[in-house]
């Protein structure tokens, strides 16, 4: 096992256009490859493929903030009521329920002395991990290509079951990638439009018959001047005998505003917490409406009992696999009576 922990730590072009281009901030993956969903396929003879790249299910976790925070608060909430022995250290049991929830699936090795007694529990990163086709046999790929056999029957997968193949676990979240993918391109893109620096505030228009070239130049200089430190200050511009509208400041920026920016960030993000089906209360995520999201507490109870306690239930099935009680799970804070 130290051998397959150690390989496992070891682990634009310009764009020429001529008036408006955009440089970065770029997406974390292309999006219309990661779905590409198919039946695992078997590699070198000796492994099966996941059906999804699991590379993209690692980025996919940084694409949407709700997406990440989602699966933080499962996360979170879980430990907070588990207890483990010195046979499952609490990083190990970190890592197991972070791969379960974004990939669907855990792995557990057991390591024995000569005489068969566990002697230590250890989580290999599911990322690289790969089912063989041996009954019972697993690799770890670390660089694509360099490759660790554990030993038959030593390695076992947790899966969240798919109903296309049984080889691997899925994700329960994959309904609601492209609406994070949606959340993520609206995000960029707007931070594209201001990095651009292209766009204008507004037109400064004068018609005023009365105006030399040099109250002209000066104000040009004033306007100027606004930008960087001691910005947004008063413009004074007297015009005696002016007519009326002879200056007008038409705003150009107001254009962004009209877009469907919000719409976009709040109906994707709507999507994403309908997968995880977690309560937005839990996510610090802030009401449109006067009535808020309700009671938080009660909320929490009902996330707990519908989405925590079955995790807890999977995660048992550790204490079958090793013959032992290695971890057990006290009750949530919330639900515990109140004196």
């Amino acid at each position: 096992m130290k051998k397959s922990r150690k390989k496992t730590t070891a682990l634009a072009s310009q764009s020429a256009v001529e008036v408006f281009s955009f440089g970065e901030p770029i997406p974390v993956l292309d999006r219309s490859e990661i779905l590409n969903y198919f039946e695992p396929v078997l590699m070198y003879q000796k492994y099966y493929n996941p059906p999804i790249n699991l590379s993209y299910l690692a980025k996919a976790l940084n694409a949407s903030p709700h997406h990440q925070s989602a699966i933080t608060v499962k996360k979170n909430i879980l430990l907070s009521t588990c207890k483990t022995t010195a046979l499952l250290p609490r990083t190990q049991l970190e890592k197991l329920v972070q791969d379960y929830l974004v990939f669907g699936n855990a792995y557990i090795e057991v390591q024995r002395n000569q005489f068969g007694k566990v002697i230590g529990l250890f989580s290999p990163l599911a990322k690289y991990m790969r089912a063989g086709v041996e009954e019972g046999v697993f690799y770890q790929i670390v660089n694509g290509y360099e490759e660790h056999k554990f030993s038959a029957g030593s390695v076992f997968n947790l899966v969240n079951p798919d109903i296309n193949q049984e080889v691997y676990g899925v994700p329960e979240y994959l309904a609601a990638l492209q609406s994070a993918f949606l959340n993520e391109s609206a995000t960029l893109f707007r931070r594209k439009y201001y990095l651009n620096g292209a766009h204008a505030g507004s037109i400064i228009y004068f018609s005023d018959p009365t105006q030399n070239k040099d109250d002209i130049a000066a104000i040009k200089d004033q306007i100027r001047a606004t930008k960087g430190t001691g910005n947004f200050k008063n413009l004074f511009i007297n015009i005696p005998g002016g007519k009326k509208d002879g200056i007008q400041v038409i705003p150009l920026s107001d254009a962004v505003g009209k877009d469907e920016f919000l719409n976009i960030k709040n109906a994707s993000r709507d999507d994403v917490l309908a997968a995880h089906r977690v309560p937005p209360q839990l996510m610090g995520i802030i009401p449109n409406n006067t009535g808020g999201f309700g009671d938080v507490e009660k909320a929490t109870r009902v996330f707990f009992v519908n989405e925590i306690v079955p995790l807890q239930e999977r995660l048992k099935e550790i204490n079958q696999i090793v013959g032992e009680t290695v971890i057990s799970f006290v009750d949530y804070k919330l639900l515990e009576p109140t004196k």
